[in-house]
């Protein structure tokens, strides 16, 4: 399961940097040379791209705050090595001690 968040997490890391990169600085979107006779689709499409920006980086932080959750509830089930090394199983050959 989390190794699935992590992937999600990763392409949602990849399509926000891809929008953000996508939107011009001053506020308008596609910095990709637009005319200004097309204003009202550009206007248009830095209303969707701001949305969409900020959906996706929603999306990303609350992933990333599901990932921290469960690799925080894995943590308090783990044992610690000495507790491990008491229960190991003595019927298993053991390695000789050296002198």
């Amino acid at each position: 399961m989390e190794s699935l968040l992590i992937l999600v997490n990763i392409i949602l890391a990849i399509i926000l940097i891809i929008v953000i990169l996508l939107q011009r600085s001053e506020g308008g979107a596609l910095g990709l040379g637009v005319s200004q006779d097309n204003f009202t689709s550009t206007r248009s499409m830095g209303t969707f791209l701001t949305k969409f920006t900020s959906i996706v980086a929603a999306l990303f932080i609350i992933c990333s705050i599901a990932i921290v959750a469960i690799s925080r509830d894995e943590l308090r089930e783990t044992q610690s090595v000495l507790e491990k090394e008491e229960e190991k199983d003595t019927s298993l050959p053991q390695i000789p001690q050296s002198k």
